[in-house]
């Protein structure tokens, strides 16, 4: 591997190639405007002809085109010429963060090699490669010079989030962006094999280069399991070959400017990109190169792990497609039962040996609190405790049938099922009684700052029997289908990224209708008279002091009791069936 700075004296004394990027002409100090994309996606084609199309596959809020550049020296430029040929596809991402935009400067390097076979010869006729350079586009518009003090370089570049303030890679499941909408219904119309998000870490200073956090690995569908830790082993392989210092986790220290806490393997929710494509059945890894690495190091970093993963997909493709394949058929047959919404790292732990810079650690008069100091000329090893063994923390045992969303709020779910690929049925006629599963929040908490323009809610509670009227354009959604983890994601409600979780139903979790007190006292003096067992349980509250000295929690007591108390109050209105429910038809 080229040091960063003979690789810049290199770069500055070569001729310069056509379709030559911002970044390369100014020896990797600065890096383009969206408008070099937009020219670069119009002159590829004319460069290469038949063998790379520029395709726009949605519009940002701001009316910028989101753009995407898809390669192949035999013409292989369809998603249906794709899966016709059975070739593997890799897509790969960068700027969904604007200001980590490595991966759009090192993807329009490395394509412009392969198609002129200057690199890689041959892949490009055994893989599809689908390249969006910049994902967030109008937060990459938002350029500066003091977007990420914790990074080399770049001079100028975009901001984290989009021009609506969201942060795109905690959308995938919720999918508010409109962006994230349009690349969800690009992923699954491309449906790859491998899908790489391309960013920069933030965080210490040490000597690692490269983070890669590839699923399924350690959790995920079992049966890919192996095939991901066979990857993303040979990966590091590769990069260590290469003189780089890669690692298999994010290397954020488990305390805050604590490097001695060690570092821990953690399996994130599939509101981030790797483990929503993993959720998929499919593989999905992010990158991180290391902020403190110059510009040039970074992207010649990025090149040098994209290269890596269109080898493999060349040579293990075919192997990669047929487990893939036998994963969606497990699916499709229903045999899916349990799903895991939440994982946690647990406690065992082993040292392992990590190149760090020598540090202090001391309190900050001014933060009162511990700041960390490195001294970066001074290379050392650190001997820290890794947490790398994950468990479940969270599963959720699935319906016989699938789930059922009421019409009213068909308008809204519906987009975001076909965003993710998802089929569903509409019940023709009205069902006046179904035998179902409902849940009803025994707890229903918000937090008190919003997350994403959302009010997130915790939830306690459980599914139990009963019954419900369905009415017309009721939808159906069964579990026996593909996409059956990112279903239970969206619609359990206890999971962290289910639409109930995200504040989409939070106003079935309000109480609508009240009783005036004058109304409810005598009520309530007459039900202690008659009814022993809400004596004894109004008894039992008395002895809780909080519960004894709060006007407000006595009359709910007694108004969740009175015939007209709203019963469906805290219902959460999606239900569970064992089976279909009778009049169904299907929706294109």
């Amino acid at each position: 591997m080229l040091l960063p700075s003979l690789l810049a004296a290199v770069l500055a004394q070569a001729p310069l190639a056509p379709l030559t990027t911002v970044a390369e002409q100014s020896q990797w100090t600065r890096t383009g405007r969206y408008d070099e994309v937009e020219t670069l996606c119009r002159a590829f084609p004319k460069a290469f002809p038949g063998k790379v199309r520029c395709e726009t596959f949605g519009t940002t809020p701001e009316g910028r085109p989101l753009l995407a550049l898809v390669a192949s020296t035999d013409g292989t430029l369809t998603p249906a010429a794709a899966a016709k040929k059975g070739r593997p596809v890799f897509f790969f991402q960068g700027g969904i963060h604007a200001g980590e935009v490595d991966g759009k400067d090192a993807g329009f390097w490395l394509l412009r090699d392969m198609l002129a076979g200057k690199a890689l010869p041959g892949v490009l006729q055994q893989v599809t490669a689908v390249f969006v350079p910049v994902f967030n586009v109008d937060g990459h518009e938002r350029f500066g010079p003091n977007q990420r003090p914790n990074q080399v370089g770049p001079e100028e570049m975009g901001w984290r989030v989009t021009a609506r303030n969201l942060n795109l890679n905690r959308d995938y499941v919720k999918a508010d962006a409109p962006e994230m909408t349009a690349l969800l219904t690009f992923l699954h119309t491309w449906d790859p094999l491998l899908y790489a998000d391309l960013h920069v870490t933030d965080g210490a200073q040490f000597e690692s280069s490269v983070a890669l956090l590839l699923e399924p690995q350690k959790g995920g569908p079992p049966s890919l399991r192996p095939f991901g830790a066979k990857m993303i082993s040979e990966f590091l392989t590769v990069l260590e070959g290469q003189g780089y210092l890669p690692v298999s986790f994010y290397p954020s220290f488990n305390k805050a400017d604590d490097p001695m806490s060690g570092f821990s393997y953690g399996i994130s929710p599939p509101r981030f990109s790797q483990n929503y494509w993993s959720a998929q059945r499919r593989f999905g890894v992010l990158v991180e190169t290391h902020s403190w690495k110059p510009y040039a190091h970074r992207v010649k970093t990025t090149r040098d792990v994209l290269e890596a993963m269109l080898r493999l997909l060349a040579r293990d493709g075919a192997a990669l497609r047929a487990a893939v394949k036998a994963a969606d058929a497990e699916a499709e047959s229903g045999a899916v039962k349990d799903v895991v919404l939440l994982w946690k790292t647990a406690e065992q732990n082993h040292p392992i040996e990590f190149r760090g810079y020598a540090y202090t650690r001391e309190t900050s008069a001014l933060f009162q609190q511990p700041v960390v100091h490195y001294d970066t000329t001074k290379p050392q090893v650190w001997t820290v405790p890794y947490f790398d063994e994950v468990r479940p923390a969270l599963t959720a045992s699935l319906p016989g049938g699938g789930y059922l969303i009421p019409a009213a709020h068909a308008d809204w779910v519906v987009p975001k099922l076909r965003a993710h690929g998802l089929r569903f049925q509409r019940l023709e006629r009205a069902v006046p009684s179904a035998e179902v599963e409902v849940f009803r929040a025994t707890e229903a908490k918000p937090r008190p700052q919003t997350s994403e323009g959302r009010t997130v809610f915790s939830f306690q509670g459980d599914w139990k029997r009963g019954s419900q009227p369905l009415p017309a354009g009721t939808l159906y959604v069964p579990v026996a289908q593909r996409g059956v983890e990112v279903l239970a994601h969206l619609l359990e409600p206890l999971g962290p990224d289910s639409l109930a979780a995200w504040g989409f139903f939070a106003a079935h979790f309000e109480q609508k209708e009240y009783i005036e007190e004058y109304v409810l006292e005598p009520y309530a003096r007459e039900l202690l008279a008659k009814d022993a067992s809400v004596k004894a349980a109004w008894e039992a509250r008395l002895k809780e002091p909080a519960f004894a000295a709060d006007p407000a929690a006595r009359v709910q007591f007694f108004a969740e009791r009175h015939p007209a108390f709203d019963a469906r109050f805290n219902l959460y209105p999606v239900f569970r069936t064992a089976t279909p429910p009778p009049g169904l038809r299907a929706v294109k």
